[in-house]
């Protein structure tokens, strides 16, 4: 089994001594704190003791749902510890005191309002930590016409835009294939969350930080913002065209499909070449950028039609080997079983017993350090795991515990 560190490397520590609170639920503020956990992190999750985080019921196996330990949950919570507190209960509030007085960080992703009603707005937790970090996940942030509404990754990606220029003029709007705007979110909750931190290394203040998924799925479409901001054009759904350039992307090979994308001069002349349709350079139709991008179709079946003589790892290699950026196709299986991911370690085996497994395979950080990798030191943890250990410490004894339990406030 894997080790949390990869390739020779020791476990990343950067976020080592840092104390996060774990509030949130499902994917956009559990990957947020995923990433600094794999980073060092204590994040500990402050988890309802009746449901727990509603992914520990989400996933492709049944069975594992109903432990509470759907693959939903073990996606992104290895590394983290799990305690259970009633925030309702009166009891549960002072417990959750105590707790807070230790952290450096408070996350949650509750809509706007359920904290402060909880009486753990960013207000009264600065008053009881004034040097707190506190991140507010949300779908659309904390002001404005649709604060208070819910939201899930579907919803945002429909009004953010992203569906719209998903898909081809048939089947757009199209939602993309993940949980996209969730995943976004939780990205730019954790790069905050670090920054946050590093200026209070600076300054020694606090930060409240309001996430809004919208927000942050508009700001990572890039290109087709600045598209309509600046040159006033909107973007279409163009399938799997690069509206840039062409001859640029998928293509269909003997066996399957493969995106290339040609989009310099000179690799188009190669590729042609290549694909032994060398006339094609003068044709009028191709010989310069844009006159390919207006004749996108007609460039694209002589392609396919040259391709279909050989297999698209045959293709993929060719013309990689000969600077024209190409790849196949592939499928979850297919990509996670790719010399190229093995030899990067990016999958992370970690030992558990728990919920008839013996162990949980995890996806690491997407980047590492030259002395170091991200990586989780624990598996997820089950519901409540380590009440004993963290409230052992803030100087609850076996019988106080017992009684908190007995009483359904932890």
């Amino acid at each position: 089994m894997n080790s949390a560190a990869g390739n020779g490397r020791k476990p990343a520590g950067q976020l080592a001594g840092i104390r996060v609170l774990d509030l949130t639920n499902v994917l956009s503020g559990p990957y947020a704190t995923y990433q600094m956990a794999m980073l060092g992190a204590e994040v500990i999750k402050v988890e309802n003791p009746r449901e727990g985080d509603l992914a520990r019921k989400l996933g492709a196996s049944s069975a594992l749902n109903q432990a509470m330990m759907g693959t939903s949950f073990l996606a992104q919570n290895a590394g983290k510890k799990s305690v259970t507190i009633d925030l309702k209960h009166p009891e549960g509030k002072s417990l959750f005191v105590e707790l807070l007085a230790t952290a450096d960080v408070l996350i949650e992703n509750f809509r706007p309002g359920v904290m402060d009603r909880l009486g753990f707005g960013y207000e009264a937790v600065r008053a009881i930590k004034p040097t707190i970090i506190y991140c507010a996940i949300s779908g659309f942030g904390q002001i404005g016409p649709l604060s208070a509404n819910p939201a899930y990754d579907q919803i945002i990606q429909g009004l953010s835009g992203v569906m719209s220029i998903t898909g081809d003029v048939q089947s757009a709007p199209l939602r993309v294939g993940y949980p996209m705007c969730d995943t976004l979110g939780g990205m730019g909750a954790a790069f905050a969350i670090v920054s946050a931190l590093l200026g209070r290394e600076r300054t020694g203040d606090g930060a409240f930080i309001d996430l809004s998924m919208l927000d942050s799925t508009i700001s990572a479409m890039g290109w087709a913002v600045s598209n309509y901001l600046i040159a006033g054009v909107e973007a279409k759904p163009i399938g799997n065209q690069n509206m840039t350039a062409a001859p640029s992307g998928s293509f269909a090979c003997a066996d399957g499909q493969i995106n290339i994308a040609a989009n310099q001069q000179e690799q188009f002349e190669r590729l042609c070449r290549l694909i032994g349709r060398a006339e094609l350079i003068d044709d009028p139709r191709f010989a310069e950028r844009e006159a390919r991008k207006a004749n996108r179709a007609a460039i694209n079946a002589e392609i396919n039609t040259a391709l279909a003589t050989r297999s698209a790892a045959e293709w993929e290699e060719l013309l990689n080997a000969n600077a024209i950026p190409a790849g196949r196709i592939l499928t979850v299986p297919e990509v996670l079983a790719h010399p190229q991911i093995v030899a990067r370690e990016l999958i992370q085996e970690l030992p558990i017993d728990e919920a008839g497994l013996e162990s949980v395979k995890v996806v690491r950080a997407g980047f590492a350090f030259g002395d170091s990798q991200p990586g989780a030191q624990t598996p997820p943890p089950m519901l409540g795991a380590h009440n004993t250990e963290i409230f052992g410490a803030l100087g609850k004894d076996e019988v106080s515990l017992a009684a908190l339990k007995a009483g359904g406030v932890i």
